[in-house]
Parts: structure tokens; sequence; C-alpha cells
């Protein structure tokens, strides 16, 4: 596999530039942030070992596919705990949470 041309590198920047980024949690999280954090994290785990897209499975939980993005980006800001627990409780019925 060659390293992509200059061209091709430029077409990836200007497309990075506009992407939404994915937010990461910061050093001193407090428990809810990395509760957030993990609820958030078992939707982009199962998109990627499902091999399905967002829109996908936006349909199979019956929810905006707007609203999964912003979960799949962890915009950990934009929810509470109980929201993110009834989307992750579509996602898997049988979701067992532990609090350390």
């Amino acid at each position: 596999m060659a390293f992509p041309s200059e061209k091709e590198l430029e077409k990836i920047r200007e497309k990075l530039e506009k992407a939404d980024p994915s937010y990461a949690l910061p050093q001193n999280a407090t428990k809810v942030e990395k509760l957030k954090y993990n609820l958030c994290q078992k939707f982009v785990v199962y998109i990627l070992e499902n091999k399905i897209s967002q829109a996908e499975l936006a349909k199979q939980l019956d929810m905006d596919t707007a609203r999964l993005n912003e979960i799949v980006k962890y915009k950990i800001h934009l929810f509470t705990v109980d929201k993110l627990i009834e989307f992750a409780t579509r996602l898997d019925p049988n979701l067992d949470i532990k609090v350390a």
C-alpha cells in the first residue's frame, strides 16, 4: 500500500477540519462523567462489532440519528445518566451497571 499523494492528503485534511470531533474524558473527570463516558462507549463498541452504521442502529433503537451521533461523539454534557441508561438498555436489555 503506497502512501497517499499530497492531493489526497489535502482532501483528507479538509474533511477532518469540517468533522465534528469526539470528546475526550478529562483527567480530572468525576465519577458521573466516567459513567456517562462508559455508557457512550457501549454504543461505539456495538457499532464497530456489528459493522453497522449509526443510522442503522438509530433505526433499531427507535431514536433520532442526530441524538445517537451525540452519544458516539461522547457529548456527555448533553445527557443525564438516566437518559443514557435508558438508551443503553434499548441496546442491551440485560445491561448491568456496576459502580465502584
